[in-house]
């Protein structure tokens, strides 16, 4: 299953300086060992809420992969040049099966609400 890195990336003036350009030129070989791929970067379009900044989409075969390439040596002693010119939010997640349905993982947290109701101590509600 492959996991997908997601960072939301505020760059304050808008373009990287120095060391944030370095960064952008040291990280691709980081990556390369780890399988890792960017699959999407830049400006994103808001249908809803707020989101200053851009994002970068990248995928891993394996959260260990992932997990890898970001405590590598050869990563981390590059990590201060973003961290320290940027804004940065990083999540790793887990994408979905070919066969992944949100109805049907609709209809297991219904399953499990319910089990939760018919644990719940009398009076009580599950919200």
């Amino acid at each position: 299953m492959s996991i997908y890195l997601i960072n939301h990336l505020r760059i304050p003036g808008g373009v990287p300086n120095e060391e944030g350009l370095s960064y952008l030129e040291q990280v691709e070989a980081t990556v390369e060992p780890y399988g890792g791929r960017w699959l999407a970067q830049g400006p994103v379009q808001v249908l809803e809420g707020s989101w200053p900044g851009s994002a970068v989409l990248m995928e891993f075969a394996s959260m260990d992969d992932a997990n890898g390439w970001y405590q590598s040596r050869p990563y981390q002693s590059i990590l201060p040049l973003r961290v320290n010119n940027s804004i940065s939010d990083l999540i790793l997640i887990e994408g979905v099966g070919v066969d992944f349905s949100v109805a049907r993982f609709a209809r297991q947290m219904r399953a499990v609400r319910s089990a939760m109701a018919a644990s719940s101590p009398i009076g009580t509600r599950t919200p």
